[in-house]
């Protein structure tokens, strides 16, 4: 009868265990999308003031809210965006149209797989977009950063070639060079012809460091400093702009400067960037904008879904005209 029993219990463990494991809630949480063709997305499931929700990065630009979420079963999310589109024949009047992107998406324990199906502009069919992704674990407690360790400083800028230096697509055209010592990017317009700037990338790759670095924006020009491959701060011409996740120094569409610290366009301004754990912290001329923070995720133009892997410093080259000195790495060894 013991043994009955026993036996029973078992087995009520082992279905509630079972059950646990293949809950909705299972879907809760963030993450990390390596899509086809090498590029990143993000997501974030979660339950908001008691109903489903959640955001999504997909290759570029910023993270977003959904249109819509929403479960099939235990194993099967569907999430949806969507976008107006302006459609007209000749001689009558314009008709909007909701354009709907859906991605399919099915979960095996920490593992997700699906397709995103986009229609194509004029309705005869669809393009799609097959991905892979797993669950970030939590990013932990900040960093106590007066105990880090460092190494020697990295000097990534010679002032004379860009040696140590390379596209991230040699495909593409390179609009970077060295310009009485200092690095310019020139991304110059070309009329009647589209020329695709690339991005510049370090030949080494880094884990945890700290970036010191020296930069001029022209008037209305941006571009982006990418931390490990991974994360972006923002260089922008944001002298005068309300705070925005979007303005220099943030880590894009992530976290917003605490205050505005930009010089006006044109001057020499320095950025002293530690990344550490999962964490952030960001000085602009001198004054603290991003104080330790979490990271939870890749930025628009992550070259890797990997939040562990080491990864080089890239600098965004298809923007505007930049200027760069003095860019000098530290490594955090322990």
């Amino acid at each position: 009868m013991k043994t009955n029993l026993i036996i029973a219990a078992i087995t009520i463990l082992s279905i509630s265990f079972t059950n646990g494991q293949n809950s909705t809630k299972d879907f809760y949480g963030m993450w990390s999308i390596d899509i086809e063709g090498g590029t990143v997305g993000w997501l974030e499931v979660d339950d908001e003031n008691g109903y489903l929700d959640a955001d999504l990065l997909w290759i570029g630009g910023s993270v977003s809210p959904v249109s819509n979420v929403y479960f099939i079963d235990d194993h099967n999310l569907i999430v949806t965006q969507t976008r107006k589109v302006q459609k007209s024949k000749e001689g009558e009047n314009e008709r909007t149209h909701i354009v709907t992107t859906t991605f399919k998406i099915k979960r095996k324990g920490d593992k997700i797989s699906g397709v995103r199906i986009k229609p194509l502009p004029d309705g005869s069919g669809v393009s799609e977009s097959k991905f892979t992704g797993w669950k970030l674990p939590d990013v932990g407690p900040a960093p106590n950063l007066a105990t880090v360790k460092y190494g020697k400083p990295i000097e990534l800028l010679n002032g004379k070639n860009l040696n140590g230096w390379k596209l991230l697509n040699p495909k593409n055209t390179n609009g970077f060079s060295i310009v009485d010592g200092v690095l310019v990017n020139n991304p110059v317009d070309v009329v009647g012809k589209k020329v695709h700037y690339g991005n510049l990338r370090t030949e080494k790759e880094f884990k945890d460091f700290n970036l010191k670095l020296e930069v001029k924006v022209p008037p209305h020009s941006n571009s982006g400093v990418y931390l490990r491959g991974m994360y972006e701060i923002q260089i922008r011409d944001s002298y005068g702009d309300d705070l925005d996740s979007h303005n220099m120094g943030a880590l894009y569409s992530r976290i917003t400067p605490s205050q505005a610290a930009e010089k006006p366009a044109g001057e020499w301004q320095t950025m002293d960037i530690t990344l550490c754990d999962r964490h952030v912290t960001v000085i602009l001329n001198g004054k603290t904008i991003i104080d330790n923070k979490p990271v939870y995720g890749p930025t628009g133009g992550a070259i890797s879904p990997d939040v562990f892997k080491a990864g080089p410093i890239y600098l965004q080259g298809d923007h505007g005209k930049v200027f760069y000195r003095n860019i000098v790495l530290t490594p955090i060894i322990n």
